[in-house]
């Protein structure tokens, strides 16, 4: 009967073990917890900027005319925060127009979302946990240690298990766009506290190849896993413009999704998709691959 006891002692506790990544316990997931993968870099590992420092657009000479960026403008208030910065940093918690948000970009994926920080009231701060699932960098806020996926904009692990994140709307633009649409933007700066090259992107040529580093749970040929989509959501649907049926058209192109009118403007020089009307949608930029992994249901546009 002991040697029973010990083995059931034993095994429980082995599963217990198995549950936990990172120092983060997986029990109850609300996705797989065997999908939940290690990205490589332990939780901080990546180092979220929790006071980021800004400069006036005249003055951030380190940034080139095509170089990307993930822009905010709200109640008269307009920030960049470059990608060169953030594939370094992949959070920014920050806060803009008097409203706590946080800034997340995930290397992998491509795809940059801007939230509230306010969950319930509260205003919560995040760091990288360095676990993806679909190959997408989960957060973890620091009051409870829950997780949250970026693209599913809700927390998976934890007291705040469930939750949603609310979008705040954003464009993945160039330099040369943005500024000539805010000229009084501010940028984030290089001055983040942390020694790094932001002149070298860590993940140079992944854009290039099919390759993925971690693997999905949907997957599709129907595009190259790593072409751009501006992905909409309307309620529990969702459709993805992809940048190849964009280019097509002459600038803007307008379409019936559920039954709203959607007007989205490309840029052919630098290769940008922006959701013109109407802004109260959900919009994010992210490669196929990673869009197709969480919504494998989704619509596609093409282009008459």
């Amino acid at each position: 009967m002991r040697a029973a006891f010990l083995l059931l002692f034993f095994y429980l506790a082995l599963n217990i073990q198995a549950q936990t990544l990172n120092g983060f316990t997986l029990n109850n997931a609300l996705v797989n917890p065997s999908d939940i993968k290690k990205g490589g870099p332990p939780r901080n590992g990546i180092p979220a900027l929790d006071y980021p420092q800004f400069i006036p657009a005249q003055e951030a000479s380190f940034l080139h005319d095509q170089e990307l960026l993930i822009g905010v403008f709200l109640t008269n208030e307009a920030k960049a925060y470059p990608i060169n910065i953030l594939n370094w940093h992949e959070i920014v918690n920050d806060s803009i127009g008097g409203q706590p948000i946080v800034v997340t970009y995930c290397p992998l994926c491509g795809s940059g979302m801007v939230f509230s920080a306010l969950v319930k009231e509260q205003a919560l701060i995040f760091g990288v946990s360095g676990l993806l699932y679909n190959s997408d960098v989960l957060l973890y806020d620091r009051q409870t240690e829950s997780l949250w996926s970026q693209m599913m904009a809700k927390g998976i692990t934890g007291k705040n298990k469930g939750k949603k994140l609310t979008f705040v709307p954003s464009e993945l633009t160039t330099w040369k766009q943005w500024k000539e649409k805010y000229p009084q933007t501010m940028v984030l700066s290089t001055h983040t506290g942390y020694v790094r090259n932001y002149a070298v992107n860590p993940y140079n040529g992944y854009d290039q190849t099919e390759q993925l580093y971690v693997s999905v749970t949907n997957t599709s040929n129907l595009l190259p896993a790593k072409e751009r989509v501006l992905g909409i959501q309307i309620k529990q649907s969702f459709k993805a413009y992809p940048y190849s049926e964009l280019a097509k058209a002459e600038g803007s192109i307008t379409d019936i999704f559920k039954g709203v009118k959607i007007t989205i403007t490309y840029n052919k020089e630098a290769q940008t998709a922006v959701l013109e009307s109407p802004k109260n949608l959900t919009a994010s930029s992210s490669y196929w691959f990673a869009w197709y992994a969480f919504h494998p249901y989704t619509k596609r546009y093409k282009h008459p």
